[in-house]
């Protein structure tokens, strides 16, 4: 997430426009979804202790180069690497999961995933950074707390062997649970609640800087409101989705989004309207307060939304969540991955900046569908079920 607030001073360096932006953002995130399949895969065989201590420490030269970059390709190229950082989330999610029972997996796998709440931690500690030391500080202050973090997560975490698949299940067994339609149905829910996460959170600070006309800091702490808690309230999600079920809770995630994405669509119009008085002139926009508001009701949305497709996960698929994750989560990243540069080719082919939610409204009446057609006949069963048993 260092793109999100980094990219703006390289954007006004390079001389980017909005498709050159948005692919810069989110390069990163498609390394970080590609490699999520092999390392779901690969904490199933070894365990996900060694597997997420390696990740981190694989990223931490990559983001203090970032630093020395001073060529677009140079800052592509480096995101690519960095972005394995991003597969992280197949590797904690079945490491934590199996830790708990079934009946606790949603809220463990939720706390785990709280630290989506590091996208706003991003936009409240680089705009400072930036300001005071400019923005070659950011990589080498993030490279360090990678390292930190990494040896951390050695020296106070632990192993279970039978959390490990046993040796003699081959790869092709692991993915045999692929050509389930179950596993495809959870990734377009995952593509939608992460990887619109993933690409709003990115975009939304350059967004109040070209729609309002803020100030890099003023734009980034409003965007903390939609990714601070689409991060930290996955563990309430997690906990909501223990009580209630996956299917009820993600179906009310996709309503609420559906509602919201529809108001945040709206660009601002002038129009005049013919009247038995005159012509009257209407403006119709959204003012920031408003904006930020349904904002905030998406980051809460999503947040939920997130841990829900999880617990479909847990609850399907308990005994290959590492393969399952890694898939779903492969689907949700490139979901960030494809939104972002889509967002910049809609606003240069349309000039119309709120494209970007036009585009995320879209995605959300795809998954509505979905839902809906795959969820009917499991309501309609008992229905069909009745006549036959007092027939008998």
């Amino acid at each position: 997430m260092m793109f999100a607030v980094l990219g703006i001073p390289i954007k006004a360096k390079l001389g980017l426009n909005e498709t050159q932006f948005g692919l810069l953002a989110a390069t990163p995130v498609l390394t970080g979804s590609l490699v999520r399949v092999p390392l779901g895969i690969w904490t199933d065989r070894f365990g996900g202790r060694i597997v997420l201590f390696v990740l981190m420490l694989s990223t931490v030269i990559p983001i203090y180069l970032i630093s020395m970059a001073t060529q677009y390709w140079h800052f592509l190229l480096l995101g690519l690497f960095v972005g394995i950082a991003g597969g992280s989330f197949s590797v904690g999610t079945p490491y934590v999961a199996r830790w708990f029972s079934n009946e606790r997996r949603g809220l463990a796998m939720g706390i785990f995933g709280a630290g989506n709440s590091g996208s706003a931690l991003t936009k409240f500690v680089a705009p400072p950074i930036i300001a005071a030391f400019g923005w070659t500080m950011v990589p080498k202050v993030y490279a360090g707390a990678m390292l930190v973090t990494a040896l951390l997560f050695w020296f106070f975490s632990y192993s279970d062997k039978s959390h490990v698949v046993s040796s003699n299940v081959s790869f092709a067994e692991q993915l045999h649970v692929l050509k389930d339609p179950r596993v495809w149905r959870y990734c377009q829910y995952y593509s939608v609640v992460f990887g619109g996460y993933v690409a709003l959170a990115l975009w939304m600070t350059k967004y109040y800087v070209s729609e309002y006309g803020f100030d890099m800091k003023l734009a980034a702490l409003l965007a903390a409101c939609f990714s601070l808690p689409g991060g930290v309230l996955r563990a309430v999600g997690g906990w909501i989705s223990d009580k209630h079920g996956a299917q009820k809770v993600t179906w009310w995630v996709m309503w609420v989004c559906w509602v919201a994405f529809f108001l945040l669509s709206y660009p601002q119009t002038s129009m005049t309207v013919k009247t038995i008085n005159g012509p009257m002139a209407m403006n119709i926009a959204l003012s920031p307060v408003m904006f930020t508001v349904l904002l905030f009701i998406v980051g809460v949305a999503m947040a939920i939304g997130k841990a829900s497709v999880f617990k479909f996960i847990s609850d399907d698929f308990s005994h290959n969540i590492g393969a399952v994750s890694g898939v779903v989560g492969l689907a949700g990243g490139l979901g960030g991955f494809v939104l972002p540069i889509m967002f910049g080719a809609l606003v240069d082919l349309t000039g119309i900046r709120s494209s970007s939610f036009m585009l995320m409204y879209g995605t959300v009446c795809v998954s509505l569908v979905w839902m809906h057609y795959s969820y009917k006949p499991r309501r309609s069963a008992p229905d069909m079920a009745m006549p036959l048993a007092k027939a008998a």
